[in-house]
């Protein structure tokens, strides 16, 4: 009786494991992609003149090639641009909503997460 809870309790920690290390890498992804959102918002060399402003298409494609770097697949109508402030001193803010799915035993969940560049 003693091998069997053994057992048991190894294969259920195992499970939580597994459905653990989903959940906290579908986090994790979603926090580097808030990270590259602020650095592609930010447009560095466009600030200080080196490169021209982004269009919102450009915008969304570089927002479609860092996520799919972290291995979540967006769409462009996923993304969000707003702009704001002068051509002088323009303020970008994007925002992306997507799911990404949690399979367990018998269960799949689907999250919905949100990345913003704030």
């Amino acid at each position: 009786m003693g091998k069997i809870k053994v057992i048991l309790g190894v294969l259920f920690f195992a499970l939580f494991m597994t459905i653990a290390w989903q959940f906290a890498s579908c986090e994790f992804a979603n926090y580097l992609l808030k990270d590259d959102l602020k650095d592609v918002a930010a447009m560095g060399g466009s600030k200080i003149g080196l490169l021209k402003p982004l269009s919102d298409t450009e915008l969304r494609q570089a927002v479609i090639h860092k996520a799919a770097e972290h291995g979540i697949r967006l769409m462009p109508e996923q993304i969000f641009v707003h702009r704001s402030g002068t051509t002088e001193d323009p303020v970008i803010f994007l925002a992306t909503k997507y799911r990404a799915r949690v399979s367990m035993p018998g269960v799949s969940l689907v999250l919905h997460l949100t990345a913003t560049s704030r």
